[in-house]
C-alpha cells in the first residue's frame, strides 16, 4: 500500500479551511472537518457542560463513532458526571474517552485537593491541560464548542485555527449567538445540564464555579473574583508553561 502523504503545516491548512468555510453553517463546518483527510484524525473535546449537548448531538448525527474526549478533573459537580452518562446514552455516542489527572502528579502536587485555592492556574494545568495533552496525542485536530459571544480571547474566533502543538482546532459554533444555542436545543429536544436551572450558565469544576446573576456575563461565575477566565487549554492552542511542581503556572 502507498504511504499517506504527510499533512501540510497546521497553520497553512487551517488558514485555507477557514477561508473556504468561515461563513458556512456549523453543521457544514463540522461535517467537512470529520471527513477531510487534510484535517486528519480528529476528536471532539467536550465538557458536557451547559451548552455541550449541541455539538454532541451534531456529532451523533454525522458520525457517532467520532472520539469524544471528556476531562474528568475529579473535581466536577456530581450533576456533570450524571449528565455525561445520560447524554452519552441518549445520543448513542460510541467512543467517549474519560481522561483523568495523573495519579502520581496529583499525589505530588495536590494531595489534599486544595491547590485551586492558592494556585488555580497550577490546578488547571494539573487537572485539565496535562490530561488533555495526553488525550490529544493520537490526533491531528480537535473540535471545540467555543463561541465569539463568550467574549475575551474568543471575540475574534475563526472556524478553523492552528494550535501551538501543530493541530487544527475546529470551532463550528464560533459565529453562533446565545439564541442559536437555545433554539437548537429546543428544536432537537436536548436535555439541559441540570445546574442550568439553578443559574449556572458556564460549568467547570465545582470549587471554582458559581451561579451568575441576571445580566451577568455567562462566564462570570468561573473563578469569580480571581481575574481568571480560562483554564489554559485554549491559550496559544492549549500551551501551558509550567513552573516547578506545585509552583506557579503562567498561561500564555
Amino acid at each position: 500500500m502507498p504511504l499517506e502523504a504527510p499533512l501540510a503545516p497546521a497553520t497553512e491548512r487551517a488558514a485555507e479551511l477557514d477561508a473556504r468555510f468561515a461563513r458556512h453553517g456549523a453543521t457544514a463546518i463540522l461535517r467537512h472537518a470529520l471527513s477531510d483527510a487534510q484535517v486528519g484524525r480528529i476528536a471532539l473535546v467536550s465538557s458536557f457542560g451547559a451548552e455541550a449537548a449541541v455539538l454532541l448531538h451534531m456529532v451523533s448525527v454525522i458520525d457517532r463513532t467520532t472520539p469524544v474526549i471528556f476531562l474528568d478533573t475529579e473535581m466536577l459537580f456530581p450533576e456533570t458526571l450524571a449528565y455525561q452518562q445520560a447524554l452519552t446514552d441518549l445520543l448513542g455516542l460510541a467512543d467517549v474517552r474519560l481522561e483523568r489527572p495523573d495519579r502520581a502528579q496529583v499525589f505530588a502536587t495536590d494531595p489534599d485537593a486544595t491547590l485551586h485555592r492558592t494556585q488555580p492556574d497550577a490546578c488547571c494545568a494539573l487537572r485539565k491541560a496535562a490530561p488533555l495533552a495526553r488525550a490529544l496525542a493520537p490526533f491531528d485536530a480537535w473540535i471545540t464548542g467555543r463561541k465569539r459571544f463568550q467574549g475575551g480571547r474568543r471575540a475574534g474566533l475563526p472556524a478553523f485555527e492552528a494550535d501551538a502543538a501543530g493541530r487544527i482546532k475546529v470551532n463550528p459554533l464560533a459565529r453562533w449567538e446565545p439564541g442559536d444555542v437555545t433554539d437548537y436545543m429546543v428544536n432537537n429536544r436536548l436535555p439541559r445540564h441540570p445546574l442550568v436551572a439553578h443559574g449556572y450558565a458556564s460549568l467547570g469544576c465545582a470549587p471554582c464555579t458559581t451561579p451568575v446573576a441576571a445580566g451577568e456575563d455567562p462566564r462570570a461565575g468561573r473563578w469569580r473574583g480571581r481575574g481568571k477566565t480560562e483554564c489554559g487549554i485554549h491559550f496559544d492552542g492549549g500551551r501551558v508553561v509550567r513552573g516547578t511542581a506545585g509552583g506557579a503556572v503562567h498561561e500564555r
